[in-house]
């Protein structure tokens, strides 16, 4: 394992429990999409079906244990736990358009036309576009939380680093992963504007607001 896979692993590790002590320490999930949670939780439970028949490292299987659970634990808390405060009136993004496309998709363009891949694919795909429910529900609301910001953040800077991931798995080990590659790039390019609010306000101790 490179160091920007590692990075990005801690970096996106980070996202998901700032989220969780967000929601936990203010007993709210006020501005938090849980759609954009929900679409998260599918990406993990299929990427990571075959934690039980594609065993690689302890660091892995460890990582791919925390990313299910902590995923579903946030949709628990927002959809049940702390289910008062949830902001559905502004959650409105319709993910039928993300899910329906990308599932299409995984089983036109794969590497290996088999379930366990195809669900791989599909989940490279869908995660590419997760976060669009939530940033919809930040541009709709006009603003978002400092700890939200931080969040979102981090989880473009996880995106960022496993680009140079997959730059340096090509020069040094000859690998390349077109479809990876792809939904990654896409997926940075969503966080772009974010970064430029996030770096001349949120870090400037400034509340971030988007144009609604």
């Amino acid at each position: 394992m490179n160091l920007f896979r590692f990075l990005g692993d801690l970096s996106h590790l980070l996202a998901i429990i700032l989220l969780l002590l967000k929601i936990w320490k203010s007993r709210s999930c006020a501005g938090i999409s849980g759609k954009s949670q929900v679409l998260f939780a599918v990406v993990f439970t299929a990427r990571y079906l075959d934690l039980f028949t594609n065993y690689i490292s302890l660091y892995n299987t460890c990582m791919k244990v925390v990313y299910i659970a902590c995923s579903f634990t946030t949709v628990w808390m927002i959809y049940s736990k702390f289910k008062a405060t949830y902001d559905g009136n502004h959650d409105t993004f319709r993910v039928e358009f993300l899910v329906v496309p990308t599932a299409i998709l995984a089983f036109l363009v794969n590497h290996d036309f088999t379930p366990l891949e195809i669900l791989w694919t599909f989940s490279i795909y869908l995660e590419s576009v997760a976060i669009l429910p939530q940033l919809f529900m930040v541009s709709k609301t006009g603003e978002a939380e400092t700890i939200t910001s931080h969040y979102l953040f981090a989880l473009g800077v996880y995106r960022t680093l496993y680009l140079f991931n997959w730059i340096w798995r090509y020069h040094f080990e000859a690998f390349f992963d077109l479809i990876a590659i792809v939904a990654g790039l896409v997926q940075t390019v969503l966080y772009c504007d974010f970064f430029y609010l996030y770096v001349t306000k949120v870090l400037k101790g400034k509340k971030l607001s988007l144009p609604a």
